[in-house]
């Protein structure tokens, strides 16, 4: 799931904690133009714009150091919102029963994408019921999963 950069996680990880914020996951889109590095925080009782700033400016410096991306890119510190992406197993395990949407690396059962209420998780699959059936999905083919917000 989520080919991230393990290093950059590792990296970020032991910041992160020490300004007292859960790190939940990154995300980098690179493209010719520049990448863009989001990284995604919580804490409890949400994520204000000042927490966000604070977590940027010690990544910032950290970044600068180790000169761990190739190339120019922005980097993002976000709250993780309504729509929560979810990159480990422990967050999907939070959301059973709840709404999610993934999308694939490849397609599987003839789908890249899936948005259903999600069953069920554990290391090697992803069982979510989808347009009234249910689609047992390899855990590792999951490019990007996001939480539905229900109004």
């Amino acid at each position: 799931m989520y080919r991230q950069n393990q290093h950059l996680l590792d990296l970020f990880e032991t910041e992160v904690a020490a300004l007292g914020y859960e790190l939940l996951g990154i995300e980098l889109n690179q493209s010719t133009h520049g990448s863009i590095l989001r990284v995604y925080i919580d804490k409890d009782g949400g994520i204000m714009v000042e927490d966000c700033v604070l977590v940027s400016r010690q990544l910032t410096g950290l970044l600068d150091v180790e000169d761990p991306i190739k190339g120019n890119y922005d980097l993002e510190v976000s709250s993780p919102g309504l729509d929560r992406p979810l990159f480990t197993i422990e967050q999907f395990n939070k959301v059973i029963g709840e709404t999610i949407k993934l999308r694939l690396y490849e397609k599987y059962n003839n789908r890249k994408r899936f948005s259903g209420i999600l069953k069920a998780v554990d290391d090697e699959e992803v069982v979510i019921n989808c347009d009234n059936e249910e689609y047992i999905v390899p855990f590792k083919l999951v490019e990007r999963a996001r939480l539905v917000p229900q109004f």
